[in-house]
Protein backbone atom coordinates (compact mmCIF):
# COMPACT_ATOMS: atom_id res chain seq x y z
CA UNK A 1 0.00 0.00 0.00
CA UNK A 2 2.65 2.54 0.93
CA UNK A 3 4.58 1.70 -2.36
CA UNK A 4 1.53 2.60 -4.16
CA UNK A 5 0.64 5.42 -2.19
CA UNK A 6 4.53 6.82 -2.73
CA UNK A 7 4.70 6.22 -6.29
CA UNK A 8 1.26 8.10 -6.91
CA UNK A 9 2.71 11.46 -5.21
CA UNK A 10 5.94 10.87 -7.02
CA UNK A 11 3.97 10.99 -9.94
CA UNK A 12 2.38 14.07 -9.50
CA UNK A 13 5.52 15.83 -8.03
CA UNK A 14 7.10 14.71 -11.10
CA UNK A 15 4.35 16.07 -13.29
CA UNK A 16 4.43 19.60 -11.27
CA UNK A 17 8.03 20.00 -12.08
CA UNK A 18 7.33 19.06 -15.53
CA UNK A 19 4.52 21.05 -16.00
CA UNK A 20 5.89 24.40 -14.16
CA UNK A 21 9.42 24.01 -16.14
CA UNK A 22 7.20 23.12 -19.77
CA UNK A 23 5.19 26.56 -18.17
CA UNK A 24 8.31 28.65 -17.87
CA UNK A 25 9.69 28.10 -21.40
CA UNK A 26 6.26 28.69 -22.76
CA UNK A 27 5.88 31.64 -20.86
CA UNK A 28 9.47 32.94 -22.49
CA UNK A 29 7.59 33.16 -25.56
CA UNK A 30 10.40 31.16 -27.79
CA UNK A 31 9.17 27.96 -27.94
CA UNK A 32 5.65 26.51 -27.74
CA UNK A 33 5.58 24.48 -25.58
CA UNK A 34 2.37 24.11 -23.28
CA UNK A 35 1.94 20.08 -23.50
CA UNK A 36 -1.14 20.80 -20.42
CA UNK A 37 -3.03 23.00 -23.03
CA UNK A 38 -1.84 20.85 -26.25
CA UNK A 39 -3.20 18.01 -24.44
CA UNK A 40 -6.35 19.20 -23.42
CA UNK A 41 -7.12 20.89 -27.11
CA UNK A 42 -6.40 17.20 -28.35
CA UNK A 43 -9.79 16.66 -26.93
CA UNK A 44 -11.66 19.68 -26.80
CA UNK A 45 -10.63 20.84 -29.72
CA UNK A 46 -10.36 24.17 -28.60
CA UNK A 47 -7.34 26.32 -26.29
CA UNK A 48 -10.04 28.05 -24.33
CA UNK A 49 -11.56 24.78 -23.00
CA UNK A 50 -7.91 23.02 -22.82
CA UNK A 51 -6.57 23.83 -19.07
CA UNK A 52 -8.79 21.49 -17.06
CA UNK A 53 -8.82 17.88 -19.47
CA UNK A 54 -5.32 18.67 -20.45
CA UNK A 55 -4.17 18.66 -16.49
CA UNK A 56 -6.42 15.69 -15.67
CA UNK A 57 -4.31 14.03 -18.85
CA UNK A 58 -1.11 14.87 -17.76
CA UNK A 59 -1.19 14.12 -14.01
CA UNK A 60 -3.07 10.64 -14.66
CA UNK A 61 -0.12 9.86 -17.36
CA UNK A 62 2.31 11.26 -14.88
CA UNK A 63 1.05 9.06 -12.18
CA UNK A 64 1.17 6.26 -14.60
CA UNK A 65 4.22 6.45 -15.35
CA UNK A 66 5.39 7.14 -12.03
CA UNK A 67 4.48 3.44 -11.34
CA UNK A 68 6.83 2.20 -14.44
CA UNK A 69 9.74 3.98 -12.96
CA UNK A 70 8.97 2.54 -9.73
CA UNK A 71 9.06 -0.85 -10.81
CA UNK A 72 11.94 -0.30 -12.51
CA UNK A 73 14.14 1.55 -10.24
CA UNK A 74 12.71 -1.22 -7.85
CA UNK A 75 14.50 -3.92 -10.37
CA UNK A 76 17.67 -2.61 -10.57
CA UNK A 77 18.21 -2.77 -6.36
CA UNK A 78 20.04 0.68 -5.82
CA UNK A 79 20.11 1.79 -2.34
CA UNK A 80 21.77 5.12 -2.88
CA UNK A 81 20.09 8.37 -3.33
CA UNK A 82 22.46 9.76 -6.15
CA UNK A 83 22.14 6.03 -8.09
CA UNK A 84 18.48 6.10 -8.09
CA UNK A 85 18.15 10.54 -9.08
CA UNK A 86 20.27 9.43 -11.84
CA UNK A 87 18.87 6.26 -12.89
CA UNK A 88 15.35 7.85 -12.58
CA UNK A 89 17.07 10.77 -14.69
CA UNK A 90 18.66 7.97 -17.43
CA UNK A 91 14.50 6.32 -17.56
CA UNK A 92 13.24 10.03 -17.91
CA UNK A 93 16.05 10.13 -20.82
CA UNK A 94 14.76 7.21 -22.56
CA UNK A 95 11.26 8.36 -22.32
CA UNK A 96 12.26 11.74 -23.22
CA UNK A 97 13.98 10.43 -26.18
CA UNK A 98 10.77 8.37 -27.41
CA UNK A 99 8.06 10.37 -26.77
CA UNK A 100 10.15 13.79 -28.56
CA UNK A 101 9.65 11.53 -31.79
CA UNK A 102 6.04 10.66 -31.20
CA UNK A 103 5.26 14.02 -30.51
CA UNK A 104 6.82 15.70 -33.34
CA UNK A 105 4.69 13.10 -35.85
CA UNK A 106 1.53 13.00 -33.87
CA UNK A 107 1.52 17.54 -33.73
CA UNK A 108 0.83 17.12 -37.59
CA UNK A 109 -2.46 15.93 -36.88
CA UNK A 110 -3.45 17.77 -33.80
CA UNK A 111 -6.59 19.11 -34.28
CA UNK A 112 -5.45 23.21 -32.66
CA UNK A 113 -3.46 25.04 -35.50
CA UNK A 114 -1.20 26.15 -32.72
CA UNK A 115 0.21 22.90 -31.64
CA UNK A 116 0.39 21.66 -35.32
CA UNK A 117 4.32 22.29 -35.48
CA UNK A 118 6.32 20.78 -33.02
CA UNK A 119 9.79 21.41 -34.23
CA UNK A 120 13.40 20.36 -33.26
CA UNK A 121 13.31 23.30 -30.34
CA UNK A 122 9.79 21.71 -28.89
CA UNK A 123 10.87 17.91 -29.17
CA UNK A 124 14.40 19.08 -27.05
CA UNK A 125 12.20 21.02 -24.59
CA UNK A 126 10.05 18.16 -23.80
CA UNK A 127 13.16 16.00 -23.95
CA UNK A 128 14.72 17.63 -21.06
CA UNK A 129 11.07 18.11 -19.34
CA UNK A 130 11.19 14.39 -19.21
CA UNK A 131 14.31 14.14 -17.89
CA UNK A 132 13.26 16.37 -14.80
CA UNK A 133 10.63 14.74 -14.36
CA UNK A 134 12.65 11.08 -14.00
CA UNK A 135 15.05 13.13 -11.72
CA UNK A 136 11.94 13.66 -9.15
CA UNK A 137 10.52 10.63 -9.69
CA UNK A 138 13.76 8.87 -8.98
CA UNK A 139 14.00 11.10 -5.77
CA UNK A 140 11.08 10.40 -4.79
CA UNK A 141 11.96 6.40 -4.73
CA UNK A 142 15.05 6.85 -2.93
CA UNK A 143 13.16 8.77 -0.40
CA UNK A 144 10.68 5.63 -0.13
CA UNK A 145 13.75 2.68 -0.55
CA UNK A 146 16.82 4.15 1.17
Amino acid sequence: MQFTIIAAVAGIIGTTGMTLFLYIIDKSGRINANMVKALGSAVTRTVETSLLPGLLIHYISGIIFAFLYFNFLQMLQMNDVLSLVLAGGIIGFAHGFAFSFVMVILAEHHPVEQFQNAGFQVAIVHFLAHIFYGLLVGLMFSLYSV
